[in-house]
């Protein structure tokens, strides 16, 4: 029986809905909306298209955006005197600084030069080391979405073997420690794995994000495993994942398609965590506010 193709298109647009509402309700209830800055360096086209419709999914939702570009030479003094102005700001809630950057500057130091209270990205050291520590913070938003597709997807993770294929700071890694969270077993795979078709054998759930095409092959699938491809790489014949679709979905339970399948939930998360972020501030402030779900790995991690 061919795999169960897991929408993430739907589940997206499910959870916009009910931002939309969430926000609305803390709009009304504070006298403001959150608020995400979007801060753009340079002119790449890529990072263009995803600023903007970083943008405008905040505004289908309610959410006030706050858009900054800056030139391609700018100088290191000005992109921190803007990040800490926007970590200043009660109107901001969320601040993304769009990876990569020039190079003449460092994205890690950009990064982490955001508030962890603001880090709707889930990127800067003190929100690696709350996700590490089990500790409650904002959460990488790709990974988050994962975590949502295989809830929906009734996905029983404790005690399950998780596979992890790729160990960057952006994903895998972050990815891992979710799974973990869940008490899943999880194993992390990279390019020094010794014999990784037979690792990937061994997933009840196995997440591929190396961006290689088709690296996983239907013949590492376990019988009955759920797949997760992360992968986005374009080719003549359009984009594809990580995973040979066809070949693992005559042997997986479920699967991500590409494009169509992590993809959207990464957007939808953002904003997610934009409206979490509000509420954090609102609490630290101690004047609470509607109560917005914590999230996957959001709050202590079990034994």
């Amino acid at each position: 029986m061919a795999a169960a193709v897991i929408d993430g298109r739907a589940s997206a647009a499910s959870l916009r809905a009910q931002l939309t509402a969430d926000v609305a309700a803390f709009a009304a209830a504070h006298g403001r909306p959150p608020g995400l800055a979007t801060v753009l360096i340079g002119d790449d086209a890529g990072s263009q298209v995803y600023v903007a419709g970083k943008q405008r999914a905040c505004t289908e939702v309610g959410i006030r955006g706050f858009d900054h570009r800056l030139a391609a030479d700018v100088g290191r003094g000005k992109v921190l005197a803007l990040l800490d102005d926007l970590n200043a700001d009660p109107d901001v809630s969320g601040i993304l600084c769009q990876l990569p950057v020039p190079a003449h500057l460092d994205g890690l130091e950009l990064t982490d030069r955001i508030a962890a209270d603001k880090d709707v990205d889930g990127l800067t050291v003190a929100s690696a080391g709350r996700l590490a520590l089990g500790l409650p913070g904002l959460r990488p938003c790709t990974p988050t979405g994962v975590m949502l597709l295989l809830a929906e997807q009734e996905v029983e993770l404790e005690g399950a073997e998780a596979v992890v294929v790729g160990r960057s700071n952006l994903f895998g890694k972050p990815m891992s420690q979710l799974l973990l969270a869940a008490n899943a077993t999880v194993t992390i795979c990279h390019s020094r794995t010794a014999d990784l078709a037979a690792s990937c054998r061994r997933a009840d759930v196995l997440v591929a994000a190396v961006g290689v095409p088709h690296l996983v092959q239907g013949t590492w699938i376990k019988p009955g495993a759920v797949v997760i491809d992360v992968g986005m790489n374009r080719l003549e014949s359009g984009l594809t994942g990580d995973v040979d679709f066809a070949a693992a979905s005559e042997v997986a339970r479920a699967i991500t398609p590409v494009p169509g399948g992590v993809g959207p939930m990464t957007v939808a998360c953002l904003l997610r965590n934009t409206l979490r972020a509000s509420e954090m501030s609102l609490a630290a402030a101690g004047r609470g506010g509607a109560s917005v779900p914590s999230g996957p790995g959001a709050g202590p991690t079990a034994r």
